[in-house]
């Protein structure tokens, strides 16, 4: 099957004059290939330009647009795409763009650089980080009244389950209280993560200092730091609007989180970094090119390369394992690191994602593979608050539409 089209069946496709395909290469949303030797022919990528064609079909028809979204495409499912055409709705929380993610307006690789997570928070939460809402100095729901864990992350779990069924101020929905409670939210995870581990909670420092303290790890709480502001949000992927959908209902915001939560746990989603976690570890104790082929067989793709949003490159990913390189130079994970991204550039022009980029940090610093989706799941809470609080906000009622296909 054809991944590529030349330049007039690329137009077709889209409706446009050559000028404009141009235009849309140079702007980064259509990959552009050189074409057959010794012509100066070009060729572009298909997935460009379908996925463009779609989001322009969605503009000109959004009823139509959301069906395609929610059904999705077949063909792009039985292909091992995502399928479908991504539903759109108004937020002023996060751009993707361009190979850039940013955070109302300001670059997230800026903010990972000096910003704390709690600024983060505040910035996305009421538009304005100078204005942080303070932190509950400890959770104040009793953590021991919810069953012991076996993973952190079923301890988080249990902590949203208690904490929407107990908590008074979750059923304050005044627009005021909404930072707030998110605050409280935030907080109880984390204290929630250091009960886990059977430590005191330690309510003076600052969340990712709190996560190095737990994990044994205080060299790594800058590095954690960068995580957490990192994957703080990222749009509508699937758990977030799965928040969106939840906060429209009324539920809490401790039952938006927990419901976000549950959606994160998909190997289509939050679940990624284990495939990358077991490719490192396998390329730490053998031959990289042999650990790259039995991690596609178990995963079906390269776990940890490539990303739809990103075709040239995965900002947080490159922030990430930048930080890394510059802490643990030589360390023999960063090595293999290396190692697996050579042998995949062989192959392919996907570059590393996140998920690659989280398995290497917490091989680094000695952590299990489930503590990369725990950390995934700590930093995005932060995100699915501040969709909870803006879908709040805005009144909507998210409802969805099925065409019935059954039998008459």
């Amino acid at each position: 099957m054809n991944t590529s089209l030349t330049t007039s069946q690329a137009c077709e496709q889209l409706g446009v004059k050559p000028a404009t395909l141009y235009a849309y290469v140079s702007r980064g949303l259509i990959r552009s290939v050189p074409g057959p030797v010794g012509t100066r022919q070009r060729r572009y990528d298909a997935g460009d330009v379908q996925a463009l064609a779609g989001r322009q079909a969605t503009r000109r028809d959004p009823q139509a647009g959301v069906q395609a979204a929610v059904q999705g495409s077949l063909d792009g499912l039985r292909a091992g795409g995502t399928g479908g055409v991504t539903p759109i709705l108004d937020s002023a929380l996060t751009r993707i763009g361009d190979g850039t993610l940013a955070y109302r307006g300001v670059d997230a690789l800026s903010l990972a650089d000096a910003a704390t997570v709690e600024d983060v928070a505040a910035l996305l939460w009421t538009g304005d980080p100078g204005t942080r809402p303070t932190l509950p100095l400890r959770a104040r729901l009793n953590l021991s009244h919810h069953p012991r864990a076996d993973t952190p992350l079923e301890a988080l779990g249990y902590a949203l389950t208690y904490a929407g069924a107990h908590d008074p101020d979750a059923l304050d929905t005044r627009p005021e209280t909404g930072p707030r409670q998110a605050a409280r939210i935030l907080t109880l995870l984390h204290a929630t993560a250091e009960r886990h581990a059977r430590l005191p909670p330690a309510p003076d420092l600052p969340l990712h200092a709190r996560l190095a303290r737990t994990w044994g790890r205080p060299d790594g709480a800058d590095l954690l730091r960068r995580a957490l502001i990192l994957l703080a949000d990222h749009e509508l992927n699937v758990s977030a609007f799965t928040a969106r959908v939840t906060a429209s209902g009324g539920a809490s915001l401790a039952h938006c989180t927990l419901a976000a939560l549950s959606a994160l746990q998909g190997p289509r989603h939050g679940l990624g970094a284990l495939h990358a976690h077991d490719l490192l570890s396998a390329a730490l104790n053998g031959d990289t090119r042999a650990a790259m082929r039995d991690a596609t067989r178990r995963a079906g793709h390269a776990p940890g390369f490539g990303h739809p949003l990103y075709p040239h490159g995965d900002p947080r990913a490159r922030a990430l394992l930048d930080a890394l390189e510059a802490q643990f130079h030589g360390h023999p994970v960063t090595r293999a690191t290396h190692a697996v991204i050579h042998a995949h550039a062989g192959d392919t022009a996907e570059p590393p994602n996140v998920d690659l980029a989280l398995a290497a940090l917490t091989l680094v610093l000695g952590r299990p593979a489930g503590d990369a989706v725990t950390l995934f799941a700590l930093a995005r809470t932060t995100g699915w608050l501040a969709h909870a609080l803006e879908t709040r906000a805005g009144g909507q009622f998210i409802r969805p539409r099925a065409r019935y296909v059954g039998p008459a």
